[in-house]
C-alpha cells in the first residue's frame, strides 16, 4: 500500500498562454467525495479531452520527479528555450526552469496535474484493468495518460509533452467503480488485477514505440478492459496500416 498526496484544481488562465486549463493542482486538506467524473472541487478547461469517466482520476509517480528535476536543469537556466517562440499562445519566451524559482513545480506533488501522487507504484507495475482501494472509493485503472501541449505551457519548456509521451513516464487514469470518500495520507491498495500482463509500460512501448507490431495491436483492440478510445488507436492502425498524427495533441496545432 501507499500513501495518497491528493490534489484538486479549479480551471484558470495557463500562464504564458491565451487558454485556460484545470492542470495547476494543488493538495487538500480535507477528505473528498470521489464520484464517476472524479473528485468534489477538481475542473477541467476542455471536458472534450479531459475528464469523464475513464480518465476520472489522475495518478502520477512522484517518484519521476527527480528524473525530471535532473533533465530539465540540464537545459541551461536563465536561457529561454529556442523552440519556446514557435509554438502558438505563448505570449513571451519563458526559461525552460524557471519553475524552479517561480513555482517550484517539481518541488511537490502537482507539477503534471495529477490528483494522485505516491511512491512505490509506477508504470512498470500498474496494469490496465488493475484495481484498486482508494480511501471509501474503488478504482480500476483505464488508460494510460496521453500529455498534451499544456504541460509545454505549464513548464515553459516547448517539447515537454513530447518528452513525457517519449520517456514512458505519463501516468494514468482511474475510472470509479464505486464512489467513496478520500482523504490526504489515506493509502492505495491494489485488490484485483483483469490483465496483468498489459503493464502501462507495455502499453506504451507498444504505442509509442513498436508502433505497427500486429500482434501487440491485436491485443490493445481486444483488450476489454482497457478504455475504448484506446482500444480504437489499435484498431485503426490494423486496418490504415498507419499511425496517427500526434502533433495537434502535442503541439497544440494541426
Amino acid at each position: 500500500m501507499a500513501e495518497i498526496t491528493l490534489l484538486v484544481g479549479k480551471a484558470a488562465p495557463l500562464p504564458g498562454s491565451d487558454q485556460t486549463s484545470g492542470i495547476d493542482k494543488h493538495p487538500v486538506d480535507r477528505p473528498l467525495r470521489l464520484g464517476p467524473q472524479g473528485f468534489e472541487g477538481d475542473e477541467q478547461a476542455d471536458r472534450r479531452v479531459h475528464g469523464g469517466p475513464e480518465k476520472a482520476v489522475h495518478h502520477y509517480a512522484f517518484d519521476h520527479y527527480a528524473g525530471w528535476a535532473q533533465e530539465l536543469a540540464a537545459l541551461a537556466p536563465g536561457v529561454s528555450h529556442p523552440r519556446t517562440r514557435e509554438i502558438p499562445g505563448v505570449s513571451h519566451p519563458r526559461t525552460p526552469v524557471g519553475y524552479f524559482s517561480k513555482k517550484e513545480l517539481l518541488g511537490a506533488p502537482g507539477a503534471f496535474g495529477e490528483n494522485i501522487s505516491t511512491r512505490g507504484l509506477t508504470e512498470a507495475d500498474v496494469a490496465v484493468g488493475d484495481v484498486f482501494r482508494l480511501g471509501s472509493a474503488l478504482v480500476q485503472v483505464s488508460q494510460g495518460r496521453q500529455p498534451c501541449w499544456k504541460l509545454s505551457r505549464r513548464f515553459g519548456v516547448a517539447d515537454m509533452a513530447r518528452r513525457v509521451q517519449d520517456s514512458g513516464r505519463t501516468g494514468w487514469y482511474y475510472r470509479v467503480l464505486e464512489p467513496g470518500v478520500v482523504a490526504p495520507g489515506d493509502r492505495i491498495e491494489r485488490i484485483d488485477r483483469m490483465a496483468p500482463e498489459w503493464s502501462l509500460a507495455r502499453l506504451w512501448r507498444a504505442l509509442y514505440v513498436d508502433r505497427m507490431n500486429l500482434a501487440e495491436l491485436q491485443g490493445i483492440a481486444a483488450l476489454e478492459v482497457l478504455a475504448e478510445g484506446w482500444r480504437r488507436y489499435a484498431v485503426r492502425r490494423l486496418e490504415s496500416g498507419r499511425v496517427e498524427d500526434w502533433s495537434r495533441r502535442l503541439e497544440g496545432r494541426a
